[in-house]
């Protein structure tokens, strides 16, 4: 029992002499060969704040993946159209995004091609009004078609609505009442059936049939 006692008392002795040498000793490290003075500091996060708060505050959408969703459906058809391009013009003179021509756009109250180019606010306006048009004319095909299939393809809402963009209401009523026989093609050999394949399945309940839809 005293050794245990002498022991402990030992070490404590020596633990208390260890610390009083270390408190008392002056000795101090010199940091200044780590200072960053003079050094051309490059920092990967940027100083303006208020910029990004604006990008973020802003109406502009971004999605890495759209998906079946309406506006991954308007995507794919302008990517398809004109490669996503507001200011495109092709060879037949169809215009923007989406590629319309001069009397579909008359058609929905825009007779100035020229403004109607320089601005995709109003293309977007026109995109939504041709297809409102569209589904009104088309109104009793889609409920009599969809679901059914013709040429091997199953018929959407939305390939239905592709299709009127690419050949107009009236030449997909008659591939939808003939079955697939009178396949209306573009002047670059896109077909109906093509586009009723490409763009089916996508949620087009956003669009509302309106017989007077109009983008102004």
């Amino acid at each position: 029992m005293v050794k245990n006692i002498a022991s402990f008392i030992t070490l404590a002795l020596t633990i208390c002499f260890i610390l009083s040498v270390s408190f008392s000793s002056k000795e101090t490290v010199d940091l200044s060969k780590y200072s960053t003075k003079g050094l051309d500091l490059n920092y990967t996060v940027r100083d303006n704040t208020s910029k990004d708060f604006n990008l973020l505050a802003s109406n502009e959408s971004f999605s890495p993946y759209l998906g079946k969703s309406f506006v991954g459906f308007k995507e794919a058809l302008a990517f398809k159209e004109s490669g996503g391009n507001y200011f495109s013009v092709n060879t037949f003179g169809y215009l923007g995004k989406y590629q319309f021509g001069a009397s579909t756009l008359r058609m929905i109250g825009i007779k100035n091609s020229a403004q109607f180019l320089k601005s995709p606010k109003l293309q977007e306006r026109a995109f939504i009004a041709n297809a409102e048009r569209n589904k009104w004319i088309l109104r009793r095909d889609i409920k009599n078609f969809v679901g059914k299939r013709i040429n091997g393809v199953i018929v959407t809402e939305s390939g239905i609505l592709a299709a009127a963009h690419l050949a107009g209401p009236g030449n997909v009523k008659k591939y939808l009442r003939s079955y697939g026989l009178d396949n209306f093609a573009d002047g670059y050999g896109t077909t109906v059936q093509e586009y009723m394949k490409r763009f089916s399945g996508y949620d087009t309940s956003f669009v509302k049939p309106n017989k007077k839809a109009k983008a102004i």
